[in-house]
């Protein structure tokens, strides 16, 4: 049995586009970047977060 990867899906404003950014290994934070431009977006984990599970990033 596979576990699944937790994920955020992420409109990236700089293409209008979707994509999803993954968890670390470490568990610190989500990463990933724009499938069009290559741009990074980190989104840290920490208390007092949000159980949003979809975000813009500009």
């Amino acid at each position: 049995m596979t576990e699944k990867r937790k994920f955020l899906g992420i409109i990236f404003e700089c293409c209008n586009v979707y994509g999803r950014i993954y968890k670390n290994k470490e568990g610190t934070a989500y990463v990933g970047k724009c499938p069009r431009c290559l741009k990074y977006v980190t989104v840290k984990i920490g208390k007092g977060g949000t159980e949003n599970r979809f975000f813009k990033a500009y």
